[in-house]
């Protein structure tokens, strides 16, 4: 007799988001799920979008501004998005904290 297979039709794509609408931020065991692989690829290209940046996060992914970089910042920590794409999140590893620093002089000379 045949093998059964479980066939389950693909999630539906939500136009504008490029990811499918169901659990897009479970990563497979030990990886990068297709959300942080997404944000990775936005970052790699965003300038590339019409409009501000805060836009074109809210219509691709439907975070809010603060939302998305609570997740970047996340996603900048984890070695899997290291080993994924190690010049992009280098270079967004000293941009953020170039800002910090910035944001801490700035503190200490209005004291």
């Amino acid at each position: 007799m045949g093998e059964e297979h479980d066939v389950r039709p693909e999630p539906p794509v939500i136009p504008g988001q490029g990811a499918p609408a169901t659990a897009p931020d479970v990563p497979p065991a030990g990886g990068l799920s297709e959300r942080d692989r997404d944000i990775l690829e936005f970052e790699r290209q965003w300038w590339k979008h019409a409009g501000a940046k805060e836009r074109a996060v809210r219509d691709r992914f439907g975070f809010s501004a603060t939302r998305y970089f609570q997740v970047l910042n996340t996603l900048l920590d984890r070695p899997e998005a290291l080993e994924h794409d190690p010049m992009l999140v280098q270079r967004l590893r000293r941009l953020r904290e170039a800002r910090q620093q910035a944001r801490s002089t700035v503190r200490r000379a209005g004291h």
